[in-house]
């Protein structure tokens, strides 16, 4: 399956799939919420694993809220009204992974989608993916981001830039969770800030300090058109919000979030820096190359 330029192997867009839609999923609840639709959250808590954290966008949940856990069956024999009522609940706090119906009515059945809830909102089940699955996750992965152009790169530049950022190339076009490549492509890197440190040859790189690195290993300033210019995102307050590299020639490797569905993308610079949103400030720092770095290391 091809998504984004990337060819992706069967086994991740079959892991996709459940992440995007499970057998179980949880819908996040007041206590007194939960208690007027005559449902119970799970005690303890379950636990959600890093890609269902992704998909239902935790991050945005107000720390108070329970999580009622319903498989499709047991959500589809609550009454209408309280599946309309859930399903509300859900955009109402913020959770992801509850679309549109006129998003999806042009390759999903719309009256299943209406009937499901409010007639308005849906959620996610595996019998709504199954029979539409590379459709689907096409769209889910497709819609905000640009595709890969890792093949538009000379294999001079990447020649070039091997030597200041030696897993640059492996881990250009691919997902967090082994779409294809080494382990460097499988194990770390699973945002953007450890995707510029891995490409540099760190190993581990989602456990390393950016800024304790950033400090260590590259100095003020940097060319667009050279390799190994790290490019900073800030906001206001000063906190980093985004990075990415340059490997040569204009072009740029970063990944446009930590999610699951964000893979890690070669972009032109300019493309790169149009994507940023309002109110951040750009910042460039050059890396030192693989043999100034190994010579700062401590014995």
């Amino acid at each position: 399956m091809d998504v984004l330029g990337i060819e992706v192997e069967t086994s991740l867009v079959r892991r996709w799939a459940t992440w995007l839609a499970p057998a179980c999923q949880p819908f996040f609840l007041t206590v007194t919420e939960a208690a007027e639709l005559g449902l119970t959250p799970e005690s303890p808590p379950h636990d959600l694993s890093p890609e269902l954290r992704d998909t239902y966008e935790v991050w945005n949940l107000a720390k108070d809220l329970e999580a009622v856990w319903l498989d499709e069956d047991a959500f589809h024999a609550q009454p209408r009204e309280v599946r309309a009522r859930l399903v509300l609940s859900q955009v109402r706090h913020r959770r992801g992974a509850v679309p549109s119906i006129t998003d999806w009515a042009d390759i999903l059945d719309a009256q299943v989608l209406r009937e499901q809830a409010d007639g308005h909102r849906f959620v996610w089940w595996p019998t709504l993916v199954t029979h539409h699955l590379e459709a689907v996750l096409e769209r889910v992965l497709g819609e905000w981001q640009l595709p890969c152009q890792r093949m538009s790169v000379p294999e001079e530049i990447w020649r070039a830039a091997s030597s200041i950022l030696p897993n640059a190339r492996a881990l250009s076009g691919t997902f967090a969770s082994g779409s294809r490549g080494s382990s460097i492509a499988r194990g770390s890197a699973t945002y953007c800030f450890a995707t510029v440190m891995a490409a540099a040859g760190v190993h581990d790189a989602d456990d390393e300090p950016f800024d304790a690195w950033l400090a260590a290993h590259c100095t003020a300033g940097g060319s667009d058109d050279l390799p190994g210019t790290v490019l900073v995102w800030r906001d206001a307050d000063g906190n980093n919000t985004h990075a990415a590299v340059t490997i040569g020639g204009g072009w740029a490797l970063h990944k446009p979030g930590q999610e699951w569905l964000s893979p890690r993308q070669v972009l032109t610079v300019p493309d790169l820096i149009r994507l940023a949103p309002p109110g951040v400030t750009l910042h460039r720092y050059s890396l030192q190359d693989v043999d100034a770095r190994t010579a700062l290391e401590p014995a």
